[in-house]
């Protein structure tokens, strides 16, 4: 039998500095090492998990130093849930490694040079900024490494919280969250209450049983707060029950839905939410804009920093009123809408149905009617007959997903050849990507990082691209 060779550990290691993703580095011997939940300054006892040639991934066994910049985190939970892993670094230095970030993954992987990069724009509010949560049942807890092995305490413990990180079947309960107003709490804890009160089973994820799944909050900027309750099978009676319960609990709430979720997934795009109290969406506002959300569109989580962002878009398109402006990855129609007043024609295109449908009720409720918007693949949808119809774009706004664009949306923006690209994005390594795939034709003029999600590594940049020929 193959003996397992002894794992490796190092005393006394200093961090040094930030990588992508918000790993901390260190160098030992000539080798990078890489650790999680550590800044620049520490000093740290590390057993390593991953050992290369050139580099190696490693777990922290002691923080034998901290750094002289480390501050207390505020959350109890922290340390346990993955959501915010920077709450010991000052806001700061969170905005400096941000940009730090956003300009090498441009330059190192986007091949960008010779572009103004723009400082990072930071947020107002470092805690109760996001307007979206969502909360995941569990039959089982996540025990700390200090609760494992204590005879006193059971892992088979019903939970509502957050997925501990890499484990997807037991959740860290969650008390106190400061990502949200504290609303979030009083919901959660009254949806936890209420539930163990009447002894609802919560989901087992690996064998598909119980009667719980996930809890959806939106709240919005103008006070509008909507719930989705996510079951695996229809229940008329304890529906009535837990939702009357929670209404009587939380009466703030403006709309309240469930969602029967019968799939072994958690995603609700292709299931219907029944609205059991309330209008079934809610109303959120974007500068003089409002905008209609309903259970399944998407829209920023951070309203406020998405003014900022929009407003960025809006600058880097440097629009003259005489452009056709192509929005892609349009979801409610948000950005397309922001910069309506400067366009000539709006055109929307969108995969989720519903989101198209918001978008259209979001153009006519803000009186805005030079605006069209599209369900479907945009690599289907904008052909020779579309441009025949509708015109082709001065300006493309696009704003994948995390994942970036597909390669074959590349391709058809190098066809279109549009004067102008404006590239938003949530993930600056995959845009950069997609940069260095456009560069076939378009050139970097300016970036702009903007922290939509303070705590957290996570970036969102806005680029301007422009026709090599038209520089």
């Amino acid at each position: 039998m193959k003996r397992k060779k002894p794992k490796i550990t190092l005393d006394n290691i200093t961090i040094t500095d930030y990588a992508a993703q918000g790993k901390a580095i260190a160098r030992h011997e000539g080798k990078v090492i890489f650790t999680e939940g550590t800044m620049p300054g520490d000093v740290v006892n590390i057993m390593l998990t991953k050992n290369k040639k050139d580099w190696a991934e490693a777990k922290v066994l002691k923080i034998v130093q901290p750094s002289k910049d480390r501050i207390e985190p505020f959350c109890q939970h922290f340390g346990l849930c993955g959501g915010c892993k920077w709450q010991m670094l000052p806001y700061h230095k969170q905005l400096e490694f941000k940009q730090q970030e956003a300009e090498q993954n441009l330059i190192r992987i986007g091949k960008v040079n010779g572009a103004t990069m723009l400082p990072i724009i930071g947020a107002d509010t470092q805690k109760f900024y996001r307007n979206k949560l969502e909360f995941t049942f569990s039959n089982k807890r996540y025990l700390t490494a200090e609760e494992i092995g204590n005879e006193n305490i059971d892992a088979l413990q019903n939970s509502l919280g957050y997925h501990a990180p890499r484990v997807f079947d037991k959740t860290i309960s969650i008390f106190e969250c400061y990502l949200m107003d504290d609303v979030n709490n009083r919901i959660r804890n009254s949806m936890r209450d209420i539930a163990t009160k009447n002894n609802y089973p919560f989901y087992d994820i690996k064998e598909h049983t119980g009667w719980l799944r996930n809890l959806i909050i939106r709240y919005c900027t103008t006070g509008e707060l909507m719930v989705n309750l996510c079951i695996n099978y229809e229940d008329e009676l304890n529906t009535k029950i837990i939702m009357e319960g929670l209404l009587a609990a939380v009466p703030e709430i403006s709309t309240l839905l469930y969602t029967i979720n019968p799939k072994w997934n958690d995603t609700i795009y292709d299931l219907t939410p029944i609205v059991y109290f309330g209008k079934g969406y809610v109303t959120e506002k974007l500068e003089n804009f409002e905008f209609i959300i309903s259970p399944k569109s998407f829209f920023q989580t951070n309203t406020k920093q998405a003014e900022k962002l929009y407003s960025i878009t809006r600058d880097f398109a440097q629009l003259t009123g005489k452009e056709i402006v192509y929005d892609l990855y349009c979801g409610t129609g948000s950005i397309g809408i922001f910069v309506s007043p400067q366009a000539k024609k709006i055109i929307g295109v969108e995969l989720v149905e519903d989101a198209i449908e918001d978008a259209k009720k979001n153009a006519a409720n803000n009186n805005i009617t030079h605006a069209e918007f599209f369900a479907g693949d945009v690599i289907k949808i904008c052909n020779d007959e579309f441009f025949a119809a509708h015109g082709r774009p001065d300006v493309v706004i696009t704003d994948p997903p995390r994942a970036g664009m597909h390669d074959k949306l590349i391709t058809k923006l190098l066809e279109i050849a549009a004067p102008v690209i404006v590239y938003v994005s949530c993930n600056t390594a995959t845009m950069a990507r997609d940069i260095l795939l456009l560069s076939e034709k378009y050139a970097v003029e300016k970036t702009q990082p903007v922290d939509m999600f303070p705590q957290t590594h996570h970036i969102e940049c806005v680029v301007r691209l422009v026709l090599k020929n038209d520089i």
